[in-house]
C-alpha cells in the first residue's frame, strides 16, 4: 500500500456501527439473532447437521432481512446431509471402488476418509494404502505418498509393477525417492 492510499484511508472518517435500524429493527450484525446464526453455522462446520437444521429453523421466522436467505440455504444443505443414506459395502473392493470414485471426482477429504476406514477394518489391505499413494500423490503430499507406496508394495509387490506405469504419480517422477522405490537396485 503506498503513502496516500494510506493517509486516505486513515483520513477517512470511521463511523461507529449502527445498533438500530430506523424502523426499530436491530442489525443483522450484532443483534442475537446474528449470535444464533454464527452458532448454527458452526454447528453445520461441525457436521452437526441435525442440531444446525433445529437451529436455523428456529432462526427463520426472527431472521433479519440480512440472514434469512442464508438461512434458508443452509436449512436445505442441513437436510441433504441428514437424508444422505449410511453408506454399506459388502465387501472392502467394494468399498474400495467407492473411495476409488470420490477420488476421481475430486472429493480427496471424502476419498482419504474412505481409503482409512477400510485400512481400520482391513490393515493389511495393499489396494488402500495404493490408493492413499494416489491420492497423496495428486495432492502434492509426496513423502506420505511415499509411505503408503512402500507399505503396498511391501504387502504386494505386484503394486510396484503398478505404480510404473500408473500416471497418477506423474507428479512424484522427479522426486529420486520415488525413483529408488520403483526401481531398486539389484544386489
Amino acid at each position: 500500500m503506498t503513502q496516500e492510499a494510506r493517509s486516505a484511508a486513515l483520513s477517512r472518517k470511521k463511523t461507529p456501527p449502527v445498533s438500530a435500524k430506523p424502523d426499530g429493527q436491530s442489525n443483522a450484525a450484532t443483534g442475537p439473532a446474528f449470535t444464533q446464526y454464527q452458532a448454527a453455522v458452526q454447528l453445520v462446520q461441525q457436521g452437526k447437521f441435525d442440531r444446525a437444521l433445529a437451529a436455523f429453523e428456529k432462526l427463520l421466522p426472527m431472521a433479519p432481512f440480512e440472514i434469512k436467505e442464508r438461512c434458508k440455504m443452509y436449512i436445505a444443505t442441513c437436510q441433504r446431509q441428514l437424508e444422505r443414506p449410511n453408506l454399506t459395502f459388502a465387501t472392502p473392493e467394494e468399498h474400495f471402488d467407492y473411495a476409488v470414485s470420490q477420488l476421481n471426482t475430486g472429493y480427496y477429504e471424502e476419498a482419504r476418509e474412505q481409503f482409512n476406514n477400510i485400512l481400520s477394518g482391513h490393515p493389511e489391505a495393499d489396494y488402500a494404502f495404493y490408493g492413499l499413494a494416489v491420492l497423496e500423490a495428486m495432492t502434492g503430499q509426496s513423502q506420505e505418498c511415499l509411505t503408503s507406496l512402500s507399505r503396498a508394495i511391501q504387502l504386494n509387490p505386484r503394486n510396484r509393477l503398478q505404480a510404473r506405469v500408473d500416471n497418477d504419480f506423474q507428479n512424484m517422477a522427479d522426486d529420486p525417492r520415488f525413483t529408488e522405490l520403483l526401481y531398486p537396485e539389484i544386489p
